[in-house]
């Protein structure tokens, strides 16, 4: 073998052969650790182009369960909804559905609800710097 094809590794960049079996497509070296740290990027990076796909996986399973799954886990004030008449009226699919909604909005509510002081207006005591009264001073 020549050391033309040898080729850096992606994770810890030491210069290494690949496998004959795996030839061009093998990025990382026969080192566990490398192989472990490329294994979690690519699993992060599918999760970012997938963020629904466990979410309607566990729904799924949660619907083909034998006996009746134990109820979501929401955050308040979703959990003080009487979620055991929801389900009994949309059934579970529908329920988890409100339920991961709920939070889904929950959560995008309370982002914008952070309070901000408008720059140059903490002294006057008015919002966006325009006076109740009238033009400013």
């Amino acid at each position: 073998m020549s050391d033309a094809r040898k080729k850096p590794c992606c994770i810890c960049r030491r210069w290494f052969r690949p496998d004959p079996r795996i030839g061009l497509r093998q990025r990382t070296c026969r080192n566990p650790d490398c192989q472990a740290a490329r294994r979690r990027k690519k699993q992060k990076q599918w999760r970012e182009r997938n963020p629904d796909y466990f979410i309607a996986r566990r729904m799924l399973d949660r619907g083909k369960a034998d006996r009746a799954p134990e109820p979501l886990r929401l955050p308040p004030p979703l959990s003080r909804l009487p979620w055991d008449i929801a389900q009994f009226e949309f059934g579970l699919k529908g329920t988890d559905f409100i339920g991961v909604l709920g939070t889904v909005l929950l959560r995008g509510a309370q982002s914008q609800i952070q309070p901000v002081a408008p720059s140059g207006c903490e002294d006057r005591g008015h919002e966006a710097g325009v006076s109740p009264t009238g033009p400013p001073p």
